[in-house]
C-alpha cells in the first residue's frame, strides 16, 4: 500500500481526481446536498454462530457485522440437533405441559450465542430440510393441536422463562419452511399444511397476541410473465385461507435465489402488491432466504453433479461473484417495499460466510462493507447506475464529517469508473481511502491520501468486484 499526499504525488492526485473522464469509463454522480432517507439494516442472516460441534464460535464475527436478525432454519445441518421440533421435543408421545418432555439444552446455548452477537431472533417452528430418500421429520405432525402445544411451550421457555428458560423477547415466530418443496420439506398435501398453519397461528396469536406469527417461508412464490408477476397456486391458496378464515398473518415470508441482484427487489415489489391486493396491507414482507445462484441454475448442486462442478459452484457463490452480488442486492433492496431480509446463511460451509474451518469468505467481507456503509446512514442522491451491472450508494454520517461510498460491479464491461462528487458538506481538505474486494483482495486498502478540492474519484474495478470508499473532513 502506498501513502499518497499532495506533496508526495501530485501526478497521482491529478490522475485520481481528474475532471476529464476517460472515454472508456462509466460515469456516476453523487450529490451530497440531496438526501434520500436512511439506509436500512437488511443484512440479516440464517443460522447462529455456534458450529463445528462446539469447536467453532463465530459470535465475534457476527457481532462485527452488526447482524439485525438471525433466522433459525437448517441450524447445524445436515445433522440438526437444535431448534427443530424433533430436537427440542424428542418424544412426540410425551406431555407438552411438562418441562421434562423438552430437551432445551443445546438450543439454549445456541440462542444465547445469537443474543450475545447482538442479533434478534426469528424462530422457525418446524424441521430442517431432508435430502435423503428416507424422510424422518418433514411429515405432517400426527396431531396438529398437540404440535401447536409444543410450539407454545417453546415460546414460553424462550420468552417467559418457563422451564428454567429465558426472556429473549423473540417477536417473530414462523410456522414451517417451504411446505411446497416436496418431499424434502413436506411430505403432506397443501390442505394438510394449511390446516397446520391455521391451527398453530390462531393458538399462538391467542396465547401471545403481542407476538408476530407468519410464514410459510415459501421457496417458489411465482414467476414473471410479460412483465407481470404470476403467483404460484400454493401462494394463492395460502393467502385465500388467511383472508377467508381470518387466520393470523403478521408477516409473509418468501425465498429467492438468483444471479440477478435486481430480481430480489423486483420480487419484493411484486409480493407487496400481491399482499395488498389480497387485503394484507399491514402484513410484513420478509425475504428470509436469499443468495447468489451461479448461472441461475441449481444444476451445480444436483445429485448427478461431479465433485469438481460442485466445487466451482461454491467457489463462485462464496467468492468475488457472490460478494459483488451481495452488495448489489443489499443496495437495490434499500428502495424495495421489504420489511426484513435474511441471507442464507451466516454459518460455515456451502452458502455460508465462512469455510469449514471458520475462515471468512469473500461474502463475509461483502457483508462487512455493507455494515460500514451503515455508519454513514444518511442516504444521498446517487445516479448513473446500471441495473444488474453497476450499483452505487452513498451516505453521510450524522455529524456530516464523514461520507461512505459503496460500489458493486457485478457485470459492467468497463473496469474504470468515475464518480463525480457534488456538494461535499465540508470545506477542509478531504482524507480519502479506497478499499477493494475482488478475486485477489478482501476489502484491502489500495490507496489513501489527502486532497484540497476533491471533485471526482476514479476507481478501477473489474467485474466482479466491490469498492468501499470513505471520505473524511481533515481534522480542524
Amino acid at each position: 500500500m502506498r501513502r499518497v499526499t499532495q506533496l508526495a504525488s501530485f501526478a497521482f492526485i491529478a490522475a485520481l481526481f481528474c475532471l476529464t473522464a476517460p472515454a472508456s469509463s462509466a460515469t456516476l454522480e453523487i450529490d451530497f446536498a440531496k438526501t434520500n432517507g436512511t439506509f436500512r439494516p437488511l443484512h440479516g442472516i440464517n443460522k447462529g454462530p455456534l458450529v463445528g460441534g462446539g469447536l467453532i464460535d463465530l459470535t465475534a464475527q457476527h457481532r462485527a457485522l452488526g447482524i439485525p436478525f438471525t433466522r433459525l432454519h437448517d441450524c447445524h445441518w445436515p445433522n440438526p440437533d437444535v431448534v427443530d421440533i424433533h430436537a427440542v421435543f424428542p418424544n412426540f408421545d410425551a406431555d407438552p405441559a411438562q418441562p421434562a418432555s423438552y430437551d432445551f439444552t443445546l438450543t439454549d446455548e445456541y440462542l444465547a450465542a445469537i443474543r450475545a452477537s447482538g442479533a434478534q431472533i426469528v424462530f422457525r417452528l418446524g424441521e430442517s430440510i431432508e435430502h435423503t430418500k428416507a424422510k424422518r421429520f418433514v411429515h405432517p405432525p400426527r396431531d396438529f393441536a398437540k404440535w401447536t402445544q409444543i410450539c407454545l411451550g417453546i415460546i414460553r421457555h424462550y420468552n417467559e422463562g418457563w422451564a428454567n428458560g429465558f426472556r429473549h423477547d423473540i417477536r417473530y415466530w414462523e410456522i414451517w419452511n417451504e411446505p411446497e418443496n416436496r418431499p424434502a420439506m413436506w411430505t403432506g398435501t397443501d390442505e394438510q399444511f394449511l390446516q397446520l398453519y391455521a391451527t398453530a397461528a390462531r393458538e399462538i396469536k391467542k396465547q401471545f397476541p403481542q407476538l408476530k406469527v407468519g410464514g410459510p417461508a415459501v421457496g417458489y412464490c411465482g414467476k414473471f410473465e410479460n412483465g407481470a408477476f404470476v403467483p404460484s397456486e400454493f401462494v394463492l391458496k395460502f393467502l385465500e385461507l388467511c383472508r377467508r378464515d381470518r387466520v393470523p398473518l403478521d408477516f409473509f415470508s418468501w425465498h429467492c435465489y438468483t444471479d440477478r441482484p435486481m430480481e430480489l427487489a423486483e420480487r419484493a415489489r411484486a409480493i407487496r402488491q400481491l399482499l395488498d391486493r389480497h387485503g394484507f396491507a399491514r402484513t410484513e414482507s420478509h425475504l428470509n432466504e436469499w443468495n447468489y445462484l451461479p448461472n441461475n441454475s441449481w444444476a451445480g448442486l444436483s445429485k448427478s453433479a461431479t465433485a469438481e462442478t460442485r466445487q466451482k459452484f461454491y467457489d463462485a457463490m462464496g467468492g468475488a461473484p457472490g460478494a459483488a452480488f451481495i452488495v448489489a442486492a443489499l443496495l437495490n433492496l434499500q428502495d424495495a417495499p421489504l420489511d426484513m431480509a435474511n441471507f442464507f446463511h451466516g454459518e460455515v460451509g456451502g452458502f455460508g460466510l465462512f469455510n469449514e474451518n471458520g475462515v471468512p469468505l469473500k461474502t463475509f467481507h461483502a457483508m462487512r462493507a455493507f455494515r460500514e456503509l451503515l455508519d454513514a446512514p444518511q442516504r444521498v442522491a446517487a445516479t448513473g447506475t446500471v441495473p444488474d451491472s453497476l450499483t452505487l450508494c452513498a451516505g453521510l454520517s450524522p455529524d456530516r464529517r464523514h461520507a461512505t461510498i459503496l460500489l458493486s460491479n457485478t457485470g459492467h464491461t468497463e473496469s474504470r469508473h468515475r464518480i463525480e462528487l457534488r456538494n461535499l458538506p465540508w470545506r477542509e481538505p478531504t482524507l480519502h481511502e479506497i478499499r477493494v474486494l475482488d478475486a485477489d483482495r478482501n476489502l484491502e486498502t489500495i490507496e489513501r491520501g489527502t486532497n484540497v478540492a476533491i471533485g471526482a474519484i476514479e476507481v478501477r474495478l473489474k467485474s466482479p468486484a466491490v469498492a468501499l470508499i470513505t471520505l473524511r473532513a481533515s481534522p480542524r
